[in-house]
């Protein structure tokens, strides 16, 4: 089982860059895959979602940090999910992580309140994303 996020990089500020989420080893159809996002060095505990898809039935959730500049979608055929990110800050620079959740286990909630690090079964490796001002 692994996912592996890809895509990160340095830009300018204004600019734009696309991750890719890409799962193997279990079955992509009935999970929730989040975006989290995280200063390097900083443990895990906490960690906050910007962004999460249903691969089932597509809906989404954006943080208030990102709404309106990333956009989040999934391939199923090619057991992806992108995320999209546009008008890049300096602020957007962490380091990226995708996680997934079997859409049996996860609460509702998370498409107000996104997913809860907590929770996830399966974890990928980062992705740095640097913004230059």
């Amino acid at each position: 089982v692994q996912l592996q996020a890809s895509g990160g990089g340095l830009v300018q500020a204004g600019g734009s860059l696309r991750l890719s989420c890409t799962a193997s080893g279990f079955s992509f159809d009935d999970y929730v895959i989040g975006w989290f996002r995280q200063a390097p060095g900083k443990e895990r505990e906490g960690v906050p979602c910007i962004s999460s898809i249903s691969t089932s039935d597509g809906s989404t959730y954006y943080a208030d940090s990102v709404k309106g500049r990333f956009i989040i979608s999934s391939d199923n055929a090619k057991n992806t999910v992108y995320l999209q990110m546009n008008n890049l800050k300096p602020e957007d620079t962490f380091v990226y992580y995708c996680a997934a959740q079997s859409g049996g286990a996860v609460e509702s909630r998370w498409r107000l309140l996104g997913l809860d690090w907590n929770f996830m079964h399966y974890w990928g490796k980062g992705t740095q994303v640097t913004v230059s001002s």
